[in-house]
């Protein structure tokens, strides 16, 4: 039995009835999970709450969503503006999913979620559209095979599973390690065409501290449980840097492992990605200085910043900078006299410091009286403290 058959069998078993191995324990936020029916939350499998990093209003994509229940938990965060699509491939987990969308949606108050049939390896193409297709086009010859691969290719160019750039944030639970190792880079790169810029992944999944070798990944219930198929810890994150994402950060990293194998911890981590950081830097005067406590550190474009120095950056990086995972770190030191991007030259300064004259401009020679720095006192309900 091949690890794709494996995780079929399993999960499609897993929607009949509760399996308790495929699960670590998650405290999922209590509120939520009053309006969602007892028989989604048993046959829930995970190993983190992925939904705490959603926001009101957002467009959510839930990878691998099973029985349904981070969905129905998104959709109570995102409110009546905002919505919600899950993707899984069995049929057995759509099935139990979709049964209880309208009774949620009427606990709720609103129904914005949607259950789509698709690999979350290839968020292009949507397999009940290809299963109608087939209906009307059996496959019984290699000329029929060819056929059937020429309508993917128009399904996922005219009519995608998931657009390009159109979805805030994608969540998923404890179903990366579940993809074919080759698949992996795939479905990161899925993951990044499908957010919008300036969107971001939080993805909580199973990875290991060692190399998992070839005979543990063999074994079909290792894999299918969610074990063998983990990624070594460093390498996860390096994963969805050479995807593209930028500011990868390990949010959570379980202290105790989930499970030990020949030695081997697979433990429950979750990581947060951010897509936004394509296109030129323009030359607009701008510097940030790094607060610390690290000496230097450096972006994933390269640009070292030194404690309390001022950096000269980019627009790109400016704005970057403001925005989640970096705000406040940094101070932002805007242009006395801003540089309209129309006029500005594409920034060639990298890891250089920033001349104040820059910022301030070469003919600043103003000089003022002490600032109003004065704050209420420590003690009274009127005095003032001057600074």
């Amino acid at each position: 039995m091949d690890s794709d058959q494996a995780v079929r069998e399993r999960y499609a078993a897993g929607a009949q009835a509760r399996e308790e191995a495929l699960c670590c324990p998650v405290d999922y936020d209590p509120q939520y999970l009053k309006a969602i029916p007892q028989e989604i939350l048993e046959r829930d499998y995970g190993c983190g709450d992925p939904s705490r990093y959603v926001r009101a209003g957002e467009r959510v994509l839930d990878l691998g969503s099973g029985s349904g229940k981070i969905c129905y938990i998104a959709s109570q965060i995102v409110g009546a503006a905002g919505s919600v699509i899950g993707v899984d491939a069995n049929l057995e987990m759509l099935s139990l999913a979709r049964k209880h969308r309208g009774a949620v949606g009427e606990r709720v108050g609103w129904e914005n979620v949607e259950f789509r049939r698709g690999h979350i390896q290839d968020l292009a193409l949507d397999l009940d559209l290809v299963d109608g297709w087939l209906r009307e086009h059996p496959v019984r010859s290699a000329s029929d095979f060819e056929a059937m691969e020429a309508h993917c290719r128009e399904l996922r160019a005219k009519r995608p599973l998931v657009p390009t750039e159109s979805v805030d944030v994608v969540v998923s639970n404890c179903v990366l390690n579940l993809v074919r190792d080759d698949d992996k880079p795939t479905l990161l790169r899925e993951i990044y065409r499908v957010l919008k810029n300036g969107g971001r992944a939080a993805i909580s999944d199973i990875v290991s501290d060692e190399d998992v070798p070839a005979h543990l990944k063999a074994d079909p219930e290792l894999w299918s449980g969610c074990v063998s198929g983990a990624m070594r810890e460093d390498r996860f994150l390096k994963a969805f840097e050479e995807a593209g994402f930028h500011g990868v950060t390990l949010d959570k990293f379980d202290e105790k492992p989930w499970r030990t194998v020949e030695g081997i911890e697979f433990r429950a981590v979750t990581v947060l990605a951010y897509k936004g950081k394509e296109g030129p830097s323009l030359e607009r005067n701008q510097a940030v200085i790094y607060k610390g406590p690290f000496s230097k550190v450096t972006d994933d474009d390269g640009h070292t910043f030194k404690r309390g120095e001022r950096s000269a950056v980019g627009d790109k990086t400016f704005e970057l900078l403001r925005r989640a995972p970096y705000a406040g770190a940094f101070e932002l030191v805007e242009p006395h006299a801003a540089v309209p991007p129309a006029e500005a030259r594409v920034f060639d300064k990298r890891n250089k410091p920033r001349d104040p004259r820059d910022t301030k401009g070469q003919e600043y020679r103003a000089t003022t009286d002490a600032s109003n720095c004065c704050e209420p006192a420590s003690t009274g309900s009127s005095g003032k403290s001057c600074c």
